[in-house]
């Protein structure tokens, strides 16, 4: 039977006392359970690595974003999210049942929830850029939600409407606080960021920035003046990523801005190679960089 070091454990439901019946034969453990589906019904829910409100933030899941659940206990939930396959613990109180299918996602950075289709009335909250909603109908400019809620209609688009364009995605983001873990224009990382302007242009990304640099696109070869490169690239350091927005200039989420900043790709990698960065900055030299079928 394969050990589940072997295993990453980010993308396996598994821990020594139980698994996803799914991984019979693949791991061990006391017992194995088949998952149920939920949705998320809060505006953000943190997906931490322990059931501890003080854990550390390993990922967030937004409104309407699908999960697997293995285990309710102590209100909290051992899940697994269906977008990128991120396991970890939530909030039971962010769970919902799995239906009404989405029909939309919303498509403005951040959109109030209204008790009326009327925008004096008091918000009920904020839905961040790519949650998803089930729209009910239609009311003058405003769409119902399954839930009776409304949302301005021109803040959604349909869940298979693209934005080809990653760069000017990853653009609306500037000035966003920097948030380990974070996936909403609340606050997001490095990886979170260039994972929610590749999902508004259609194509799906793994979380972090290591699978990030696994999986996406293909490697395109870096002239130590760092020439060559195009709208769109992706820019890998050790535990970091960023994104090019034309031939020089780099937008990412980092620890030494504290926010999504732009700058020159020559002065981010002279001051990553040197150590003075903060925290989710990466570090040491450019590893690679890898260029999306879209990249123009």
């Amino acid at each position: 039977m394969t050990d589940l070091p072997r295993l990453d454990p980010r993308l396996t439901p598994a821990r020594s006392d139980l698994a996803d019946e799914r991984l019979r034969g693949q791991v061990e453990a006391a017992r194995y359970v088949a998952g149920r589906s939920h949705r998320i019904a809060v505006p953000v829910a943190p997906l931490r690595r322990a059931p501890d409100p003080a854990a550390g933030l390993d990922s967030e899941a937004l409104f309407g974003e699908a999960a697997t659940v293995y285990e309710l206990r102590d209100g909290w939930a051992f899940a697994q999210l269906a977008a990128d396959g991120y396991v970890g613990y939530l909030p039971a109180e962010a769970l919902g049942p799995v239906d009404p299918i989405p029909t939309h996602r919303v498509a403005a950075l951040r959109t109030f929830l209204y008790p009326a289709a009327d925008l004096k009335r008091p918000a009920l909250g904020a839905l961040s850029l790519g949650a998803r909603v089930a729209v009910a109908a239609r009311e003058g400019a405003y769409a119902r939600l399954a839930d009776g809620r409304f949302v301005w209609a021109g803040h959604l688009a349909f869940l298979d409407a693209v934005e080809p364009d990653v760069a000017a995605t990853a653009w609306r983001f500037l000035g966003t606080p920097y948030l380990w873990g974070g996936r909403s224009s609340l606050g997001l990382d490095c990886s979170g960021l260039v994972q929610t302007a590749l999902a508004e242009a259609g194509i799906p990304a793994p979380r972090d920035s290591d699978q990030q640099e696994a999986a996406l696109g293909e490697a395109v070869a870096l002239s130590p003046d760092l020439a060559g490169l195009r709208r769109g690239d992706l820019v890998f350091w050790r535990g970091h990523v960023g994104m090019m927005l034309d031939e020089s200039r780099l937008i990412h989420a980092n620890g030494h801005h504290m926010a999504v900043a732009v700058e020159p790709l020559a002065e981010a990698e002279a001051r990553i190679r040197a150590g003075r960065t903060g925290p989710g900055t990466g570090d040491g030299a450019i590893r690679t960089v890898r260029r999306l079928a879209t990249a123009a």
